[in-house]
């Protein structure tokens, strides 16, 4: 008890033991610590995992539990206990030693004692502080296990063979870590019982502020300004951080000064605390101090080489003097380490990773402008910046958001004012590089690239940098995960120029979800995140370029809503392309309706989501096609409408518009009877459609007669779809009386799983034949099977103006590819052939390919199911590419989903029409 006593009397933080919070995330739900496990038997063998961000208490917390058991006078709880310090034993590096010893170096008595923890078993807790400070080769651990107690080894293969359970078998292990080492760690654990430790939750940050100012107003005029910058009030969760803020943030306030440019961001808080700190450091002359230099480069080294404790070797090899550091350890910016006598460690993660930001900026030293120092395996900004180095070491991540915010002119005279010394400004320009470079390949990049440069660029509060930075941009798609996400997108895309395309998907939790009634900015936990989000909204009026805007898989609120629809209604507002996909609240799309209505660049509106019986939202949409100043062009309305009310309102909208071209209502309950309606609209001699989409509106033959006339009487009408609906051979017999009819301008025409067979093909060849203007049609996913030998007699008669030819998964019988190689030979006309999904066989592709080796042939693009490994096959396909240069052969079809004729080809085709993307 004496021992674990001292132990939590050494904990920095230690009296916030109590105000720590934590869950369980995996493994059960009724832990509730190491001292409610009373008795073994109600335990069984438990690893609990402490995982955490730095400095939020997973140490503190495991100390403190340790305490706990300490204060228990239950022997039965546990009988041994030990606590073993990574960061420590991390230093020994290769050094040997045996598992007694291990334990002995805290517990001198373990050595001696080793039979009988050993035979203690179950009621020995073995605490392992900080496995992310081990510095070890990924995967290293799992190949080296020892199982022998008195057999020396390293102490990393001591601990992994302790964590997976062949030295002390039955113990309980409480480990702790931060998540970028947690997949590392579950490689060894069993079933580890995972606990999220947060810290501080808001409460207790406002009760450290309120306990550490004398004044409560201050305290809350600090703690808000804090709270203003979510990146800020998230590191808040460690009290090191809140120490800090607090810290720098009384000082100004007892000076008069307004705290808000500290607040702005981590680096001009920490910033701040080193210059408050350490004043006295501050030189006459123009030079670095050599204190200040050499932490820098400490914090560098140890960030490089994931370390962060310090002995007196580490100085030395560096060149850096104890007496060089006493001011920082007289400011708290270094502190000596607890737990380990005669080392030293930064006061938090993030002040050193600050440092280590610094120690690139500092002219005249080791690293100055950029350079890095290779000799002390320090990389330079390049290497810092690099995607590679950040995924093998997270640290360098923040060091290089750091960096962002060193490289800013007004910080860097702040630095050059307090410490005299002088900061490399060629620095900027390596980072405005780098910056380019990756927004440059934005279009390809992950979320999380895009997150992260994003939150550099904030950090870096240059308006400058950003608009330089983001000039290659043209198109930006933003996943809003978190508020801080919101915050910085929207000050970046303040400083955006050249913007065109932008789609934004916004997470549960940004905005309020209970604001329908309120004014914007009444919520006080609402506020800050509603002016960042008319910050960013505000980019649709203000650029002129902005065309296109996607909102999809987004939870808005009635006060975001409106923001976002405010800005749409602007003159100054120019999109002409609007896509909105499953987004809440639902009657966001009526106040989406009402804000398009009369926008005159609006040529592009897709509305889809689970909003099936809006009859205000339809009613909304009718106005705007009647409006005078509708301009619309292209109108989808997948899965989202249920047309059975208001089908006639929309149907005589259809009459009044005249610029509509294209109209998809993919997955709308039309059925039969709403075609009837919507046919007497396209019969309209004021229907300007000619793009038509129907798929899986639940058709039946019935409504094939009504589509039939539509065609005859309609030439406007050049592209329709019909896929997904159970038409049959005979609804398909009536389409091609229509098609027959000279008067008809069909141009493509869809019928993708529309249970056509044999018999239906036949119809279809009858039509072809006819001097047809159809040039592209899809069969795909159709039994035709033996109908296929119908459509190869319509190929092959020179009447046929097919281009196009989809027959993806129609069970396409093996016997049928010399009919088809035969019609290839003697057309001339068609030029994208689907195969794909149907087993050909190699006398199957034998024989077309046979035939494709002509010259002649003007077929242009193929897909088939073939094994490319094959040995005859590769064969046959260097020859037919010989013969026949300019056919592009997709033979990868076994992983088709759909027919690429109706992909590529149909419904807005780009020669002709814009796509909506």
């Amino acid at each position: 008890m004496e021992k674990f006593c001292s132990i939590w009397k050494h904990t920095f933080w230690n009296g916030v033991g109590d105000d720590l919070h934590y869950k369980v995330i995996e493994g059960g739900q009724k832990f509730t610590g190491l001292p409610s496990l009373k008795t073994s038997s109600q335990r069984r063998l438990l690893t609990v995992v402490l995982q955490g961000a730095a400095g939020v208490g997973k140490t503190t917390l495991a100390k403190k539990w340790m305490l706990d058991w300490a204060q228990d006078h239950l022997p039965e709880t546990f009988h041994s206990a030990f606590y073993l310090s990574c960061k420590e034993l991390g230093r020994q590096g290769a050094c040997a030693c045996t598992f007694a010893e291990l334990l002995a170096k805290k517990r001198p008595d373990a050595q001696e004692a080793g039979r009988q923890v050993l035979a203690q078993g179950q009621e020995v807790l073995v605490v392992v502080d900080g496995f992310d400070e081990l510095r070890v080769p990924s995967g290293s651990l799992i190949h080296d296990i020892c199982g022998d107690w008195k057999e020396p080894k390293p102490v990393p293969v001591l601990l992994g063979s302790l964590l997976k359970r062949k030295l002390l078998p039955k113990a309980t292990l409480l480990v702790t870590t931060r998540p970028e080492a947690l997949g590392e760690l579950r490689l060894l654990l069993d079933q580890p019982l995972l606990v999220q430790v947060e810290g501080f939750q808001e409460a207790e940050r406002r009760g450290y502020f309120l306990e550490h100012f004398e004044q409560q107003d201050q305290a809350l005029r600090a703690f808000q300004g804090m709270k203003a910058s979510p990146a800020l009030f998230r590191m808040g969760a460690a009290p090191a951080v809140c120490w800090v803020a607090c810290t720098c943030l009384k000082g100004q306030l007892d000076k008069g000064e307004d705290p808000a440019s500290t607040c702005k961001t981590p680096t001009s808080l920490f910033l701040r605390f080193l210059c408050g700190q350490c004043p006295h450091l501050a030189a006459p002359a123009p030079r670095l101090p050599t204190g200040l230099r050499a932490l820098s480069l400490l914090a560098a080294q140890g960030v490089w080489a994931h370390k962060s404790l310090f002995d007196g070797q580490d100085l030395g090899q560096l060149g850096v003097s104890e007496a060089d550091l006493r001011p920082f350890l007289e400011g708290k910016v270094l502190q000596a380490d607890a737990d380990c006598e005669g080392c030293y460690a930064f006061l938090h993660l993030s002040v050193q990773q600050f440092l280590a930001a610094l120690f690139y900026l500092l002219d005249g030293g080791a690293g100055g402008c950029g350079c890095g120092c290779a000799g002390q395996g320090i990389g330079d900004v390049r290497a810092l910046l690099s995607k590679g180095e950040r995924l093998r070491n997270p640290s360098l991540a923040h060091v290089g958001r750091f960096l962002f915010g060193l490289a800013n002119e007004e910080r860097a005279r702040e630095l050059e004012a307090a410490f005299g010394c002088r900061v490399c400004r060629e620095v900027r320009q390596e980072l405005l590089l780098a910056a380019r470079s990756t927004a440059r390949d934005w279009p390809s990049s992950s979320r999380a690239d895009t997150r992260e440069l994003l939150h550099c660029l904030y950090e870096s509060q240059d308006g400058a940098l950003v608009r330089e930075a983001l000039e290659p941009v043209t198109e930006l798609a933003l996943h809003l995960q978190s508020e801080r996400d919101l915050v910085h997108a929207a000050y970046c895309l303040g400083h955006s120029r050249a913007l065109r395309r932008l789609s934004l998907q916004v997470e549960k939790g940004i905005f309020a979800e209970k604001d329908r009634f309120q004014e914007p900015g009444t919520s006080q936990e609402d506020h800050l995140a509603l002016c960042c989000w008319m910050e960013l909204c505000s980019v649709l009026s203000s650029n002129k370029d902005l065309t296109l805007l996607e909102v999809s898989q987004s939870f808005l609120s009635h006060s975001s809503v409106r923001i976002l629809c405010e800005q749409i209604t602007r003159v100054t507002c120019a999109l002409q392309k609007v896509v909105i996909k499953n987004v809440h609240p639902v009657n966001a799309y009526r106040d989406f309706c009402l804000a398009l209505v009369g926008k005159e660049t609006l040529t592009h509106l897709v509305l889809e989501g689970g909003i099936h019986c809006d009859h205000m939202l339809l009613l909304l949409l009718c106005e705007a096609l009647r409006h005078r100043k509708c301009k619309l062009q292209y109108l989808r309305l997948g899965s989202c409408f249920d047309f059975t009310q208001q089908l006639n309102d929309f149907s005589l909208a259809l009459e009044v518009n005249q610029s509509l071209q294209s109209l998809d209502l993919t997955a709308s309950k039309l059925g039969d009877e709403g075609i009837k309606l919507l046919c007497g609209s396209l019969r309209h001699p004021n229907c300007f459609l000619q793009w038509l989409s129907l798929e899986n509106c639940h058709l039946t033959e019935v409504c094939c007669k009504e589509l039939a006339s539509t065609l005859i009487v309609n030439p406007r009408l050049t592209h329709l779809c019909l896929a997904r609906n159970n038409l049959g051979d005979s609804g398909v017999r009536l389409l091609c009386e229509g098609l027959s009819y000279p008067e008809c301008q069909l141009q493509a025409l869809v019928l993708c799983q529309c249970s056509i067979t044999r018999s239906g093909c036949k119809h279809i060849s009858d039509f072809l034949q006819g001097d047809s203007s159809l040039t592209l049609l899809d069969l795909s996913l159709n039994p035709i099977a033996t109908g296929l030998w119908f459509l190869c007699e319509a190929l092959k008669k020179p009447g046929c103006n097919l281009k196009c030819l989809g027959l993806c998964g129609c069970s396409l019988p093996s016997f049928c590819w010399q009919d088809l190689a035969s019609a290839l030979a003697s057309n001339q006309r068609l030029e994208v052939l689907d195969l794909g999904q149907n087993a050909m066989g190699p006398s199957g592709i034998t024989v077309l390919f046979e035939t494709l080796k002509q010259r002649s042939s003007p077929l242009k693009r193929l897909r088939l199911r073939a094994d490319e490994s094959s040995a005859q096959t590769q064969k046959l396909l260097k020859e037919v590419r010989d013969c026949n240069p300019k056919l592009n052969i997709d033979c990868k079809a076994a992983r088709a989903a759909s027919s690429f004729c109706c992909e590529s080809l149909f419904f807005m085709p780009r020669d002709n029409f814009p796509a909506i993307y």
